[in-house]
């Protein structure tokens, strides 16, 4: 794909271009030449904008707009004036296009067609020398009919061209004579303010605007006249900007073909981070997450610090969310199969929760039975394949990657015959055991035996004579009723050298709602010990764990 948002004057910039000439690139990324700007002493060419009228209540007027929430809603205001209007208008077409991000990918685009239809570019020929810079209307041979005002400048052709490809081309392509010194574009009148800011860019490298309203419309001009040096600048500006839920919603919903522009990226990743930090407690702001648009959702599940209890959690949210926003099942499954569904990390659901996804309405059959199925390939890996697994998908695709999840994930192995019994693994990063002292807890996610719900919880406490810290290993029963359970339980833990499982305790006890049973010195020995360098318990990083729960009879 041919990259539209780089330009002459960056260093070490190659163009892709069908001339030889444009893959030269300039010495200098900040050579001023603001002096020349509208000074026919330093020009050989005259730009004719021809300015089209916009209906009065549709205009966004970034000069009045004070925040960008006024921006944003003058824009949306725009947009839905222009789809009332029945009559295709070919100067509103591309505008609208624009502003509802329908405009298609830049590989669609042939390198030679302007990518906006709104921006025509034409080349006249003049009447004769410099008289063509004051001539009026009816010396230019074309239809002005909807054109409500006329600005003609003095421009050089080298310092445009060699910032944006889209003026190389204009000057390029279809000059039969050199003296034809003269072309035209046409715009909205909407755009007229950002296109002057943008022209004076070309030449100073720098804007008078700071106001966000402003700087937008810049941004959203450059990328359509394929000034990347510009879209940097007012990208590196909007940064500086402190940011709200509002202004980072914007910028993720900003036109497809700016938020594919690498200029841009800093932006919108900023946001995304934005996001994700404000609404990493999603059940805090249950209500205001619930009314985010899809660009928001997206950048909070993406994030890998989401403080939620699972992902059977993370699951349930996508489902409220996306029913309340499309209420339509055959949206709703279009939107989760190729947009939230990535975003979910199966691999980390309980069984139980994918056993649910198999039945759920609101995805494709098809969709869920692939991402079942990944999911529990990917359980059924030892954990060195799922660790190697993560870190090959970590670049791309964050699916394999572990949360950090209020309860931990576990590995369950479920018997029936002989006996109803399950052998249950959790592992816990050194990181994770370090942050319980003093007095921490982590529980595990739940696991289930004989249809009653068990979890595991490891503790930083004190030893029975509270002489000193230690790591304790407990089991408990989920709260459900009078209902009892006598189980038989044994803990193990890997231990060097041999890496082999350690049994470490045995026991039996009978369970009612909400008891936990366990032992304060797994290990019968002090926290510095259990957490020193050369621990017997840590492997890599990690502690293993086992416990196995068979139900007496």
């Amino acid at each position: 794909m041919k990259d539209f948002n780089s330009d002459l004057f960056d260093p070490g910039t190659v163009m892709d271009s069908s001339s030889s000439d444009y893959s030269r690139s300039a010495s200098s990324s900040d050579a001023d030449f603001g002096f020349a700007f509208n000074d026919s002493n330093f020009s050989d060419r005259i730009l004719r904008i021809e300015i089209m009228g916009d209906p009065v209540e549709a205009r966004p007027d970034s000069d009045g707009c004070t925040t960008i929430a006024d921006w944003a809603r003058h824009r949306k205001r725009r947009r839905e004036d222009i789809k009332k209007d029945n009559v295709v208008d070919l100067t509103l077409l591309p505008d609208e296009q624009i502003l509802n991000g329908n405009q298609p990918d830049m590989d669609d685009f042939v390198p030679s067609e302007n990518q906006d239809e709104d921006a025509v570019a034409m080349v006249e020929e003049p009447p004769s020398g410099d008289e063509a810079a004051n001539s009026n209307d009816s010396n230019w041979n074309m239809d002005c009919s909807a054109v409500v005002r006329v600005r003609t400048l003095h421009i050089s052709s080298p310092i445009l061209a060699a910032k944006s490809p889209f003026f190389y081309k204009l000057f390029s392509n279809g000059m039969r004579e050199s003296e034809q010194r003269h072309v035209a574009l046409r715009i909205n009148a909407s755009e007229e303010a950002a296109l002057m800011e943008l022209l004076n860019f070309m030449y100073s490298n720098t804007l008078s605007i700071t106001s966000p309203p402003a700087l937008l419309d810049v941004l959203m001009a450059a990328d359509k006249f394929e000034v990347a040096s510009c879209m940097r600048y007012c990208s590196r500006l909007l940064r500086n900007i402190p940011m709200t839920p509002e202004s980072a919603l914007l910028y993720l919903e900003l036109p497809s073909t700016v938020l594919m522009a690498d200029a841009v990226q800093p932006l919108t990743v900023a946001a995304k981070q934005y996001l994700a930090s404000r609404y990493k407690d999603i059940t805090k702001f249950q209500e205001e997450v619930m009314g985010l648009p899809l660009a928001g959702i997206e950048a909070i599940l993406s994030s890998d610090e989401l403080q939620v209890a699972s992902e059977d959690a993370v699951y349930d949210f996508v489902l409220k969310w996306v029913r309340t926003q499309y209420p339509k099942l055959e949206e709703r499954r279009e939107v989760l199969g190729t947009r939230l569904a990535r975003l979910i990390r199966f691999p980390y659901m309980t069984c139980r929760k994918l056993k649910k996804v198999l039945t759920c309405n609101d995805f494709d059959h098809d969709v869920a039975s692939k991402l079942v199925l990944e999911a529990l390939f990917f359980k059924a890996e030892a954990p060195h394949r799922q660790r190697i697994l993560a870190a090959e998908s970590a670049s791309f695709n964050r699916l394999f990657v572990e949360r950090a999840y209020k309860y931990r994930p576990v590995k369950v192995v479920e018997f029936e015959l002989p006996r109803q019994q399950c052998v249950v693994y959790l592992d816990l990063k050194r990181e994770e055991c370090a942050n319980l002292f003093p007095s921490g807890r982590v529980y595990s996610q739940a696991f289930h035996l004989g249809g009653q719900g068990f979890f595991l919880s490891a503790h930083c406490n004190m030893d029975q004579q509270s002489s000193f810290h230690c790591f304790g290993l407990f089991l408990g029963m989920q709260e459900k009723g009078s209902v009892s359970f006598a189980v038989d339980y044994e803990f193990a833990a890997r231990s060097r050298p041999t890496e082999e499982f350690v049994s470490k305790y045995k026991g039996n006890y009978v369970f009612t709602g909400g008891k936990a049973v366990g032992y304060r010195n797994l290990f019968a020995i002090p926290w510095t010990t259990f957490m020193a360098e050369d621990s017997l318990y840590f492997i890599n990083g990690a502690l293993h764990l086992r416990a196995e729960l068979t139900i007496r009879h």
